[in-house]
């Protein structure tokens, strides 16, 4: 989801160093624009946190079942994200 989000930017000439410029940015130039659909925004942010959780976290970890929800959130992204960029192409 993160690669998706930093691909969209990319196409406003827009390139950042961390993972949450990334998603703020995100957040500004698709979400509040409405140009994509803001549950992304919201999904792109909890992904994250999953991630770091899975990555760093020493008493916690992600629920096969949360991983699942993850991935469907991660497809349709993609999806929406494809549509996107085939239309304004």
């Amino acid at each position: 989801m993160f690669y998706v989000a930093e691909a969209l930017l990319f196409t406003k000439g827009m390139a950042f160093s961390s993972h949450s410029a990334v998603i703020a940015a995100y957040g500004k130039e698709f979400a509040r624009t409405g140009l994509l659909k803001p549950e992304h925004h919201k999904h792109l942010r909890d992904a994250f946190q999953a991630r770091q959780v899975g990555d760093y976290g020493v008493e916690t970890e992600v629920s096969s079942s949360k991983v699942a929800e993850l991935i469907g959130w991660g497809k349709d992204f993609l999806k929406e994200a494809e549509n996107y960029l085939n239309k304004s192409g």
